[in-house]
């Protein structure tokens, strides 16, 4: 037997690639019902990796992350490429690249340097009330300017007013919670996979009328064990000090160009969804529409806008730099690439390799299994990107909007509440989680790790994500 037949029947059945009408008009096809779960091991590894390096060779990973995300990446594409022809890799490699990292990094980047203008001069400091305030501000803030928007916006106000105290790790760690993730589930502008909906056809307000119980039943319940839990761990002497400095010291926002460039990053993000055309260009097979094309190069001059309106003073005030966003750019550049055959064997559905999965979402009589949607859904979402997650199980559900919207609301809502409520559970569930970890670390906050930070979503959000099950699912 040839080592490349061998390679093919250890790693998969072999692979048919297709292209509708001429293979030079549109790309090639990758059809994950015919890819092995071995596929799956990169994207492990990489997991593996940003959990368990940073614990065993902090300085190694430290100076070498990149390198070792890019050599996941590599594991899989170049056997790929052995395997499958490189037309076929280079293709999925653009279609990645194009249609998904660089319009996620735009939006990313954009908004890290735009909000990093936003500057909060004074002596704001912390005491469980104002705390708690801020996190309640950001969650309702998160549907409007999104997860990112408002957890870029708001976590460098949020580490200076809680600098000086003792405790301040479970202050990151809420925040992530409910700022990063909970906060964003009653508009398409909230969080990716409702974006992904919207522009499958649900209406733009159905989130906010079929989700806000259960948003507000969480966001209620982790508040509160949040003030309880900062209460505890504010000594006397901090909260002294906290009272004393916000009376003397007025807080100032400044920057305020930000805040409306901030408002425009939201308004290009809202016309690309609703501009309708066939404009597109052709780059190495992959088809980049105009929309897509123009959302990035509007992304980018509002952040170059940014970096030239804004008084270096500001940036400075916020302990401003570029390592979060990059250290962010390298890993999710890799995730992105590593994730490609997940996705795909997870969208092979019934033929795939994840087929027994995917059934778990039905009752024996044909009929959905909300409990299932929401927290199959969400589980994935936990360790996936949860905007290709959700659509999935949006096309498990059958995939029709108005169907979706109408008898099977309660399935659209557990797939939706899941796919966002549950990125908090780990730190790669959501790309705003990333970035609060890195700006925080790089503030001098000690991060729990990548197992520990799941220790603590244990604790606090599963107990809470079993209550809503059996409130609205079952």
């Amino acid at each position: 037997m040839k080592l490349r037949d061998w390679l093919l029947t250890a790693w998969a059945m072999p692979l048919s690639y297709s292209a509708s009408a001429s293979e030079q008009s549109t790309s090639l096809h990758l059809d994950g019902a015919q890819l092995g779960a071995i596929w799956s091991v990169p994207f492990v590894g990489l997991l593996v990796s940003i959990a368990v390096l940073p614990l065993l060779a902090p300085h190694f990973w430290h100076h070498h992350y990149g390198k070792v995300s890019a050599a996941w990446a590599a594991l899989f594409l170049v056997p790929f490429a052995a395997l499958y022809g490189l037309p076929l890799a280079s293709t999925e490699f653009m279609h990645v690249m194009l249609l998904e990292y660089i319009p996620f990094i735009a939006v990313l980047f954009a908004l890290y340097t735009i909000s990093g203008g936003v500057f909060l001069d004074g002596k704001l400091k912390a005491t469980p009330m104002r705390n708690t305030g801020l996190l309640a501000t950001g969650t309702i803030i998160a549907s409007v300017t999104g997860t990112t928007g408002a957890s870029v916006l708001l976590i460098r106000p949020m580490l200076r007013a809680n600098a000086d105290r003792k405790h301040n790790v479970h202050v990151v760690v809420f925040f992530i919670f409910l700022v990063s993730n909970i906060g964003g589930s009653l508009t398409p502008l909230g969080d990716p996979p409702l974006y992904i909906g919207f522009l499958k056809g649900v209406d733009f307000f159905w989130p906010a009328y079929f989700l806000w119980q259960k948003t507000l039943l969480v966001s209620l319940i982790l508040l509160s064990i949040f003030f309880v839990l900062d209460s505890v761990l504010t000594t006397k002497a901090e909260r002294a000090n906290a009272d004393l400095a916000s009376n003397n010291h007025p807080v100032k926002l400044k920057g305020y160009i930000n805040i409306v460039l901030l408002g425009a990053v939201i308004a290009v993000i809202l016309a690309s969804a609703f501009w309708k055309t066939d404009l597109a260009i052709k780059i190495s097979g992959v088809h980049v529409d105009a929309p897509n094309i123009v959302r990035v190069i509007a992304l980018l001059g509002l952040a170059a806008i940014s970096l030239l309106l804004t008084p270096t003073a500001y940036r400075e005030g916020n302990n401003f730099t570029w390592g979060p966003i990059a250290e962010v750019g390298k890993l999710f550049a890799s995730i992105f690439i590593t994730i490609v055959p997940v996705i795909a064997m997870l969208k092979a559905g019934s033929e795939g390799a994840f087929a027994p999965i995917l059934a778990l979402v039905s009752n024996a009589d044909g009929s959905p299994n909300n409990a299932m949607y929401f927290w199959l859904t969400g589980g994935l979402s936990s360790f996936l990107d949860n905007a290709p997650t959700y659509l999935v199980f949006f096309n498990a559900a059958g995939g029709d909007p108005q169907n979706l919207m109408g008898p099977l609301a309660t399935t659209l809502a557990a797939i939706s509440a899941g796919a966002v409520f549950m990125g908090a559970n780990t730190y790669i569930g959501n790309a705003p989680n990333f970035m609060v970890k890195a700006i925080a670390e790089e503030a001098g906050i000690k991060m729990p790790s990548f197992f520990a930070y799941m220790l603590w979503s244990a604790i606090f959000l599963l107990p809470v994500f079993t209550l809503v099950t059996w409130v609205f699912f079952v």
